[in-house]
């Protein structure tokens, strides 16, 4: 049987609502990022003559949301995996919209002491219980819609929305941060940035309505009402694809320290050691995140031709290099060679990011595809995105210098070699076949699809 994929105009709908949520969820999530390095710790925590002290305890409140990321993933991915990936969707877009706003409702340290970064924690909670339900059915909708043949080119796009997210919150904190007075902006400037956040979460959640699950995975709901219904689930998914959900997380561990290191702690860096202006730090990371979203489907499309392999090794190899050479060339305090740092990090980092979710969907079966994707990705959040900022600006204010992250960042990158050395290419991989598989062979893990029998 044929493999049915959208029609051309179809699948664009469907990546303009997948990108569309996308953007609106990581617009909410990175704001919290960059605002930890320039408001959250003078506002919602005790004052300190150290200027990392805040920094620091801001980012323990941004690694919360990471914590609760593979708890969303379970939860998501489960639900998504039985009803739809649609449903789930618009669920995670209303919950993140939601805490963001009420981010900028609350009152500050000097107002309520230790309640403000108590109630942070929880709303920083759900922040991340949302995103970690988001990514994998962002990704799913449009990598099971798509043809074999470019699945690494469309399934790129979702992760293309996360720049112009990020882009959003830092432009919208540039404003702010130039317009106002820096009492004004410590005040109430920045709550203006979580406000917003109301109306595009109404206009992302009204374009995720428009959109219809993938012919696959309505076959796949036939075939399991027909059969009694196998297991579904994270438990299930762990029980038959261990290797699928070990590689992915291995894949993860470079792709994730590396971004937050270079869009997260790059601020720390750039605003307390080179003393660039908060205001000039945000511009020049906007034009590094569109050099991010341009360079992202070119890398999916090169995962279509040379293999996902290939390209993910190379993020991982240029990555291992880029803190040896980023942090000298931010030193210099010049405008363009700090852009030309951070945007070659983000170059190398797409290398890895575009083809991540064609990879992973052609890890596991339909029925349990969203489960294993989500764990896979979520769970390395824990202890590599979450850190990564923590970690990174510990060794700085320890050793004040920037080698010791470098070495940081290598060690993470070379973790992900590994993975990439353990993992199948799956390039031309047919889902429909590895459903196949997964029906014939009851209590076999398969791991990821066999290039030998699903590629053309």
């Amino acid at each position: 049987m044929a493999y049915e994929t959208a029609s051309p105009s179809g699948l664009r709908r469907v990546v303009a609502a997948s990108m569309a949520g996308t953007v609106v969820e990581w617009y909410e999530f990175f704001l919290y990022a960059s605002a930890s390095t320039l408001v959250l710790g003078t506002v919602f925590f005790p004052p300190s003559d150290d200027p990392f002290s805040g920094i620091i305890a801001a980012f323990v409140t941004y690694a919360i949301g990471f914590v609760a990321r593979p708890l969303g993933g379970i939860v998501f991915g489960h639900l998504g995996d039985r009803y739809g990936r649609k449903r789930l969707l618009q669920a995670s877009i209303l919950i993140i919209g939601a805490a963001t706003f009420l981010i900028g409702c609350l009152p500050t340290f000097a107002q309520i002491g230790y309640a403000a970064p108590a109630l942070l924690v929880l709303l920083r909670f759900a922040q991340g219980f949302a995103i970690g339900g988001e990514w994998g059915g962002a990704v799913l909708l449009v990598a099971e819609h798509s043809p074999r043949e470019r699945r690494g080119f469309w399934a790129s796009w979702p992760q293309a929305a996360v720049p112009v997210g990020n882009l959003l919150a830092t432009l919208v904190l540039f404003v702010l941060s130039s317009t106002l007075t820096h009492d004004a902006f410590l005040g109430w400037g920045w709550r203006i940035a979580f406000w917003l956040s109301a109306v595009i979460v109404l206009i992302g959640w009204y374009i995720r309505t428009k959109v219809t699950e993938a012919p696959i995975f309505l076959e796949m709901k036939k075939q399991q009402e027909q059969e009694a219904a196998k297991s579904f689930g994270p438990l299930e998914v762990v029980r038959r694809y261990p290797r699928g959900v070990l590689v992915a997380m291995g894949l993860r561990v470079a792709e994730n320290i590396l971004y937050y290191v270079v869009v997260t702690f790059s601020i720390v860096y750039l605003t307390q050691t080179v003393k660039e202006a908060t205001s000039a730090t945000l511009l020049i990371l906007a034009g590094a995140h569109v050099v991010h979203f341009l360079v992202i489907p070119l890398w999916g499309r090169l995962s279509d031709r040379w293999g996902r392999k290939p390209v993910y090794a190379t993020g991982a190899l240029l990555g291992a290099v880029w803190g040896f050479f980023a942090f000298p060339m931010m030193s210099t305090g010049s405008p363009i060679v700090i852009w030309a740092a951070i945007a070659l990090g983000l170059v190398f980092h797409a290398a890895m990011y575009a083809g991540q979710p064609a990879l992973m969907a052609e890890m596991f079966p339909t029925r349990m595809r969203y489960s294993g994707v989500s764990l896979g990705y979520q769970v390395t959040s824990i202890f590599a995105g979450s850190l990564a900022p923590i970690i990174a600006t510990s060794l700085l204010a320890q050793y004040h210098s920037s080698a010791p992250v470098a070495v940081y960042v290598a060690i993470a990158c070379a973790i992900t070699l590994v993975a990439v050395a353990a993992a199948r290419e799956t390039k031309g991989a047919d889902l429909r076949a590895l459903d196949a598989d997964d029906r014939n062979r009851p209590g076999q893990e398969t791991g990821s699809a066999d290039p030998v029998t699903t590629r053309r």
